[in-house]
């Protein structure tokens, strides 16, 4: 008897778990819409009522171990049920308490500290449950630096804080767990995770796939090379890598991964093709118009230099793309094989209405949430359009009667409520990783370890122009962690630029490699936004994705080296541009990065052998280096590396 009622206690207890799990996902998802299209809320309110959501959903879907089971009453069931109550209360009592929050800033109550200590550990653990132990280890390294300041080696020595200041500027202010990262997940990119499991849900993802099959399914891991360049021009014109990521990756991540590639690999071409985009001229993620207020430099010049190194960088990330569809053995299909494109764009011509009207929107300069919003509500029209047309030519019954059918309103209904459930799901994964990085920049900010990196490249580099370089890269790293990127720039413009600037590098070109440097948060762990976003898309792990785009993107590192060294922007006297120096610089430069690409990837016409690889490495040292003569011997010997692969 006692057997038969265990028994029967499974699926009781799972089933009453999956209705509150959908419960709380669909009204996560309307209460993002509401906030991101309807009526903004204070940030400290809108993200702690997001992240409440995801941490119960994230502790209702996810084992505490390996083995531990949640379908019967045990204690590891009654502790996920404790931890859901105490991320219910830790939000409740920031949102019930907000007001007397900002009157007692610094002069915390004990509830306050008790408070912070239970919301900071309980992101921790989820994230240990989500994203994996590796992060959360990170988060907890960040909190010790911070609390043991004064025992650290002098170089990193800071004065130390107390638990309380450490927990309460983590939960209860926006320079901890509610910080950027977090504001970032809990805004535009929730709403177009969730404008991706619209299309998805409602047919408008097999209509991208179709489509992006029939126009590049005859190359080698087309979809990923249409996904680069799709990217690049979205990431022109919004401005942001993040935005660039979920609006694009929304179809093109699912492509990637339909033909063959890996999850991770899918998400990290997507992350490292929408950091170029704010690279691209015109708009450059504001970085252009910034630079032209620092340089006194015309914005049509900064525009005109900008645009050779930008397209370079994606002809790199097209090359790896190229090489990991030569190694997966990604073949194109047969003509025949392919949808044909004419019958595809007939078919789904509704899903294309959304799309345009987020592109639209995006370059009216709306803000990304409110692009996201219309998104979202354009594709359910759409596709409810779509489907009366469709009954208008199949019915043979009256359309009114069809329309008015319970099966029509029940498949419509849950259809919404189906997209909606999916994607609050599917932001579970970025939204942790956010909070985690939160956690990481807070430390990072209270104890100044990113001005302090910025600082010591003037005393590291000994008056080392490459080194300098090397330093500052590590600083916009540093401080990309707490900074959003044209923040990152405006500090590291400020703090190193001066540096540059006496070893000889020209005004423009000093300002154009920090930029370039200031990307590289984007993509480059533990905190990479960009990263993060394509793997919540992609349904993929977000270090492992976050590792693959910081491969993918070794241009950022690249060229703005060869920018200080090589005339690749052709700034001359009153900067005029020197277009034959340009195009000789941009032709080697790019060649090396070719040969730097093969060497990583060890990989061309087929894997390399340990003396072909030796030959890539010194093609690409060749030309790269500030010298034609170098040139021509690189150029030689990578051709001659070439014919050997082509040949054996």
């Amino acid at each position: 008897m006692a057997e038969a009622e265990t028994k029967g206690s499974k699926p009781n207890i799972a089933a009453v778990t999956a209705r509150i799990v959908t419960v709380l996902a669909i009204l996560l998802s309307l209460y993002q819409l509401y906030t991101a299209g309807i009526t903004a809320l204070t940030a400290l309110v809108q993200r702690s009522i997001h992240l409440g959501a995801i941490l119960c959903l994230a502790f209702f879907l996810t084992v505490p171990f390996k083995n531990a089971r949640k379908d019967r009453l045990t204690v590891w069931l009654i502790l996920d049920w404790l931890m859901i109550a105490a991320s219910v209360a830790c939000t409740v009592y920031i949102c019930y308490n907000l007001d007397a929050l900002f009157e007692r800033q610094g002069d915390w109550l004990f509830s306050d500290t008790l408070v912070s200590i239970v919301g900071t550990l309980l992101v921790i653990e989820a994230c240990r449950r989500v994203i994996g132990p590796a992060m959360a280890l990170i988060c907890c390294l960040g909190i010790l630096y911070a609390l043991f300041g004064p025992y650290m080696p002098e170089l990193f020595e800071h004065k130390g804080y107390t638990i309380e200041r450490i927990a309460t500027t983590l939960w209860l202010t926006t320079e901890g767990v509610f910080g950027l990262p977090i504001g970032v997940a809990a805004t535009f990119v929730f709403v177009f995770v969730l404008f991706g499991a619209f299309l998805e849900v409602m047919g408008g993802g097999a209509f991208f796939i179709d489509l992006a099959y029939a126009l590049t399914g005859r190359f080698s891991g087309g979809p990923a090379k249409t996904s680069v360049l799709a990217s690049g021009f979205m990431g022109s014109v919004s401005g942001s890598a993040v935005g660039n990521v979920v609006a694009t990756g929304s179809f093109t991540i699912p492509m990637m991964k339909k033909v063959g590639y890996k999850p991770h690999v899918a998400g990290a071409i997507e992350a490292a093709a929408s950091t170029g985009g704010q690279l691209m001229p015109p708009i450059m993620g504001a970085g252009a118009f910034l630079m032209a207020e620092f340089t006194n430099i015309s914005y049509l010049t900064i525009i005109k230099v900008a645009l050779m190194p930008a397209i370079m960088y994606y002809l790199t990330v097209l090359l790896f793309v190229h090489i990991e569809a030569q190694k997966l053995g990604l073949k194109g299909e047969a003509k025949e094989n392919l949808p044909k494109a004419f019958k595809v764009i007939r078919e789904g011509l509704p899903f294309l209405v959304p799309v345009g009207i987020l592109i639209y929107v995006l370059v009216s300069n709306y803000s990304p949430m409110m692009a996201g919003f219309v998104a979202v509500i354009s594709t359910v029209f759409a596709s409810l359009i779509a489907r009366v047309i469709k009954l208008l030519v199949h019915s043979d019954g009256g359309l009114r009667e069809s329309i008015a059918s319970p099966y029509f309103i029940v498949k419509q209904a849950r259809d919404i409520l189906d997209a909606l459930e999916r994607g609050a799901k599917n932001a579970i994964m970025v939204s942790v990783a956010c909070a985690a990085a939160g956690i990481i920049v807070g430390m990072v900010t209270l104890t100044g370890m990113g001005l302090k990196f910025s600082s010591m490249v003037l005393d590291l580099s000994l008056g080392i122009e490459l080194l300098a370089l090397l330093l500052i890269a590590v600083a916009s790293l540093v401080l990309g962690m707490g900074l959003p990127v044209t923040a990152s720039y405006i500090v590291l413009a400020t703090l190193t630029g001066p540096a540059l600037l006496d070893m000889g590098v020209p005004l423009m070109v000093s300002h154009m490699i920090v930029f370039w440097y200031s990307q590289d948060s984007n993509v480059t762990p533990p905190v990479s936004l960009a990263s993060f976003a394509a793997a919540g898309v992609a349904g993929a792990n977000p270090m492992k994705t976050a590792l693959t785009s910081w491969k993918l993107a070794k241009g950022l590192y690249i060229i703005p080296i060869v920018m200080a060294y090589r005339p690749l922007l052709g700034v001359g006297e009153n900067f005029e541009i020197n277009h034959l120096e340009v195009y000789l610089t941009a032709a080697a430069t790019t060649l090396g990065l070719v040969a730097f690409a093969a060497a990583l990837e060890r990989y061309f016409f087929r894997k390399a052998t340990w003396f072909e690889t030796l030959l890539f490495v010194a093609a690409a040292l060749g030309l790269f280096w500030p010298s034609y003569w170098t040139d021509i011997a690189g150029a030689m010997c990578l051709g001659a590396v070439l014919v050997l692969q082509k040949l054996k």
